[in-house]
């Protein structure tokens, strides 16, 4: 053993921070830990796989998708900015937004099930010499629609969604037409009937081309001869989400997409989605509660993230038969500070893999940087300041979205004892709120100190005495109560925040406030929970800004509602003029109330009834658009009446 491990740091290697850059040349494919999340998506169990970011939930993906373990065809799915904005664009008069998005997701996962059913039938089933005419009308479909090649995601979108919205998809080959007149499928002579709407016209050419996927599956018998499914598997949302109506929209219609896919294709398709937990939780739609059997949510274990980085080691040091005590004993040095190395090491990570392997890789750069064969002890405590400096910029950034303050927050911490009881954190927060609600003024409604140590403790900064321990936030965690006192700061955090300091004994600190709160003896384990939402991270901004945010979103709506519209170029002119005068170049430093922005809201609202009415009195009463300006009044009256926040959201029927 000594000989094989005399200088193990040369080669000594735990893996890249970004799982897909983690498989293709890091260790993601010898050094896979498999999970119970990873098990419930591959067998089918599960099709929502939630995590923090970090928690492995791209790794599943990247293994699924590319790692050759799921014995059929597999599409993955990253949607990036370009694709975002595609799906955030796209809207259809008569559906509410969720739902008109659920249309562009479907219709992406119908494009993969027919390339796959085109791909499949030759090799699969021997049809090499003539396909069934099923077969053939889905080839006819892709390549008369421009499917038929590789594509970006983003013109992918582009296209399905330019289709979808002008009713102008090629679905001749399944005998469905649509009315260019009338939108009624298959109508070509009689009297014209009134139009269908964007959403029902968009719906009826999903329906057609859905159907014409199932009667292919059919024809082939692919489940009577145990073929597998296609798994279509999308990750990194993240790259999408604003937290705004739209981002709202576009996971929701996702999730709807996913459900309606799951009825329609049976076993024949499958989708998971891998998904932050933080966006997951924020979510806010009646049918939620449709997916609790669907969700898994990824938790680890310090004994899991331990056989983590034993893989990792072994498969670096090409040591399969490499040992917890030879790792922790010749690798690493057996103790740091009288505490053995790996407990050391996981209490000082959120538990999370991609800290696990952050730390572990920064131990080993250090000892290589000092010329050390292995690591020594005085390596791992100066990677362990590097480390903390790291991750408490992560954490900031991670939650900069709904917590664009949390780097002022930290520094109501430094250079102080690494607990603190409630009373004094509250009055260390009151001395600086005044200059918070200055620089943040969209979100003064809810920034105070009682949900400032809530979300801390959510994302795990915080955590709080509970019994003999001190209770942190894993994935999820019963919130701080309103008499726990006791609040410390996890110990990946202390150094970077120079917090240092005697612990002090709890029993003192109940009976005088003036005394920091005592924390756990040096040595006491934490206990890590699971209840605590993500939507408890994060602050709503004022109401004001996002009645004004929601306004200016729907003016734009209407302005790609209006350039496609078959209205005369002088009313198109005059329409466009007021909804950019109105709603999207409202002046806000003026309006700057609530009581100002509830009078431009309904100001706003009497705008798009008016425009309606007269639209509808020259006699364009059936043009989408003028019905869409009806459609959208009513949104923004959804948010006087207290749906703010959630304007156009659907729901399961």
């Amino acid at each position: 053993m000594a000989d094989e491990i005399e200088q193990p740091v040369r080669d000594l290697y735990f893996g890249r921070d970004d799982a897909e850059e983690d498989f293709t040349n890091g260790l993601l494919r010898k050094g896979f830990q498999r999970t119970l999340a990873y098990d419930a998506a591959l067998e089918g169990r599960k099709s929502l796989v939630i995590g923090r970011k970090g928690a492995g939930k791209s790794a599943i993906w990247a293994q699924l998708a590319r790692g050759g373990v799921h014995p059929g065809p597999t599409a993955p799915i990253a949607p990036d900015e370009t694709a975002g904005d595609e799906i955030r664009r796209f809207d259809l008069q008569g559906l509410m937004s969720d739902t008109a998005k659920s249309l562009i997701w479907r219709y992406l996962f119908a494009v993969q099930a027919a390339r796959h059913v085109v791909t499949h039938a030759p090799h699969g089933h021997g049809h090499t010499l003539r396909l069934p005419a099923t077969v053939r009308a889905l080839r006819d479909f892709l390549k008369e629609n421009g499917e038929d090649a590789e594509a970006r995601l983003a013109d992918r979108l582009k296209r399905g969604s330019s289709r979808l919205q002008s009713a102008t998809l090629s679905l001749k080959m399944f005998g469905f037409e649509i009315g260019l007149q009338t939108g009624q499928p298959g109508q070509t002579d009689g009297a014209p009937e009134p139009a269908a709407s964007e959403g029902a016209s968009a719906m009826r050419q999903l329906e057609a081309l859905e159907a014409g996927v199932m009667a292919a599956l059919d024809t082939l018998g692919c489940a009577a001869h145990g073929h597998p499914p296609l798994l279509v598997l999308v990750d990194q949302l993240e790259n999408v989400w604003r937290d705004d109506a739209d981002s709202h929209a576009l996971v929701t219609g996702l999730l709807l997409a996913m459900k309606h896919a799951a009825r329609t294709y049976d076993s024949a398709v499958r989708c998971v989605l891998f998904i932050r937990s933080d966006i997951y939780d924020a979510l806010n739609f009646v049918d939620g509660d449709k997916f609790r059997s669907d969700e898994m949510r990824i938790t680890w274990t310090e004994r899991a993230l331990r056989e983590l980085a034993l893989a990792r080691a072994a498969a670096s040091l090409g040591r399969e038969d490499l040992s917890h005590d030879e790792l922790w004993g010749s690798v690493f040095p057996r103790v740091v500070r009288g505490e053995q190395t790996a407990d050391y090491l996981t209490s000082r990570c959120l538990p999370r893999p991609r800290d696990v392997i952050q730390f572990l890789n920064i131990c080993r750069d250090t000892a290589w940087e000092r010329g050390h064969p292995t690591v020594r002890e005085s390596d791992v405590l100066a990677a362990t300041k590097r480390f903390s400096l790291w991750k408490l910029e992560d954490l900031a950034r991670e939650y900069n979205v709904g917590f664009p303050f949390l780097r002022q927050v930290f520094g109501l911490f430094e250079h102080g004892a690494h607990y603190v009881h409630r009373e004094d954190l509250e009055a260390r927060f009151t001395e600086i709120r005044p200059a918070l609600h200055e620089t943040y003024a969209a979100y003064t409604e809810t920034l105070n100190a009682r949900a400032v140590i809530q979300s801390l403790f959510a994302i795990g900064f915080l955590g709080v005495r509970r019994g003999d321990g001190v209770a942190y936030a894993g994935s999820t965690s019963l919130p701080v109560q309103p008499y726990e006192d006791e609040l410390h700061i996890h110990p990946c955090f202390r150094p970077a925040l120079h917090c240092t300091g005697e612990t002090a004994p709890s029993t003192r600190l109940r009976h005088d406030s003036r005394v920091p709160v005592g924390a756990s003896p040096q040595h006491a384990r934490s206990t890590m929970l699971r209840s605590v939402a993500a939507s408890d991270v994060g602050f709503s901004r004022n109401h004001d800004e996002r009645w004004r945010d929601e306004m200016e979103n729907v003016g734009l709506r209407l302005l790609r509602h209006l350039a496609r519209s078959g209205l005369p170029g002088g009313a198109r002119h005059d329409v466009a003029t007021a909804l950019t005068t109105t709603l999207i170049a409202a002046d806000r430093t003026t309006n700057n109330s609530a009581r100002d922005a509830e009078a431009a809201l309904r100001t706003a609202i009497d705008l798009l009834l008016t425009l309606a009415t007269r639209l509808t009195a020259d006699g364009h009463g059936s043009e989408p658009v003028t019905l869409r300006l009806s459609d959208e009044a009513r949104i923004l009256e959804g948010l006087l009446g207290g749906s703010v926040g959630r304007a156009g959201s659907d729901s399961l029927g």
